[in-house]
């Protein structure tokens, strides 16, 4: 533990340190070459220019880089792995694809992922709305809000250890350790081993997500409600309506973009879970998704880069429409677009 301590502070002083040291050095090598001080007017002007034109590029430089390295080249490598045999060395052009679409297994993920999909965006979005207009006019709202917040700060599998520990089961007569068996067994019913019962626990798992990224919707949707003129909700209270009437048709319809900005974010989140399938269920009793599943075929059981690949270009493209329309959507909500 303490190596790990001094290794993960030291990447932190390295990282920081060599970021600052880069731009430092970058500034004063590109004042150096094309001086400003110290020379006649018209080429002081010209090099101005020059440093105008070149130091953009040294800041821009290494994020351009990093990007190509880790996330343009790797596109395309598994665009080409997808076209590729087991091995990733023999062309078999779409074969995977169909084997893909006839896989029972594959299926079965493709109708997980869209049971979270109908299920988690629209229960965070909901709770996050409804707990940020709740939490607005009472004066330990902030301290309500942080708490539904914390949960975001938790990684995927530390949550999912968590809830683990809800939904453990124990056998009959024994001491249930899990909170939802000992309410249940309180209650007078039979304790119930709730992750591995087809269909429902992928309903089970959906929890965990919706009570970490509840908080993601709720500050979002806060922010945006305090950014609705008082003059239209005291002109609805002058005109009679009532709380539920102010809330649907004067609040919700001012923040509908944001509303679907959040949607859309959870919904782009949700297509690539994976780390609480993993840590849950590991896909078993019918509970894989399509992350999952590409894991287990590209890493698993000798690996199969063909098939895995194939996998992770099906998500990679059910994935980038909604990015696209959520940036278009958020700049126009930022008034970026028209």
């Amino acid at each position: 533990m303490t190596a790990q301590i001094v290794s993960a502070i030291f990447t932190i002083i390295i990282g920081v340190g060599g970021c600052v040291v880069y731009y430092w050095g970058a500034n004063k090598i590109l004042d150096a070459v094309f001086p400003s001080r110290g020379v006649s007017g018209a080429a002081a002007v010209d090099n101005l220019r020059r440093q105008g034109l070149i130091r953009p590029w040294l800041f821009v430089g290494p994020a351009m880089l990093i990007v190509t390295v880790y996330l343009v080249y790797p596109v395309i490598e598994t665009l080409r792995l997808s076209f590729m045999d087991r091995s990733g060395e023999n062309f078999v052009g779409l074969a995977n694809y169909s084997w893909a679409f006839g896989d029972r297994e594959f299926r079965n993920s493709i109708f997980n992922n869209l049971l979270w999909l109908a299920v988690v965006p629209a229960a965070c979005t909901f709770f996050g709305l409804i707990i940020a207009v709740l939490t607005d006019k009472i004066w330990w709202g902030n301290i309500a809000k942080s708490l539904v917040f914390l949960p975001l700060a938790i990684s995927f599998v530390g949550a999912s250890v968590i809830w683990k520990f809800v939904y453990e089961y124990r056998a009959e007569g024994q001491t249930q350790i899990g909170i939802l068996n000992a309410a249940v067994q309180y209650l007078g019913g039979n304790p119930q081993v709730w992750i591995s019962t087809p269909f429902w626990n992928n309903f089970f798992l959906m929890v965990i997500l919706i009570w970490i990224q509840t908080g993601f919707a709720m500050v979002i949707l806060s922010s945006a409600l305090r950014g609705i003129p008082e003059e239209t909700i005291e002109a609805a209270v002058i005109d009679g309506a009532n709380p539920f009437q102010i809330f649907w048709k004067i609040m919700v319809p001012q923040i509908w973009g944001t509303i679907a900005v959040v949607w859309t974010t959870i919904t782009i989140l949700v297509l690539k879970v994976f780390d609480i399938v993993l840590t849950m269920t590991n896909g078993q009793w019918n509970s894989q998704v399509l992350a999952n599943l590409m894991f287990d075929w590209m890493f698993r059981g000798g690996g199969d880069f063909g098939r895995g690949a194939a996998i992770a270009v099906i998500i990679m493209l059910a994935v980038v429409p909604i990015m696209i329309w959520n940036i278009r959507q958020a700049n126009r909500e930022g008034g970026g677009g028209h």
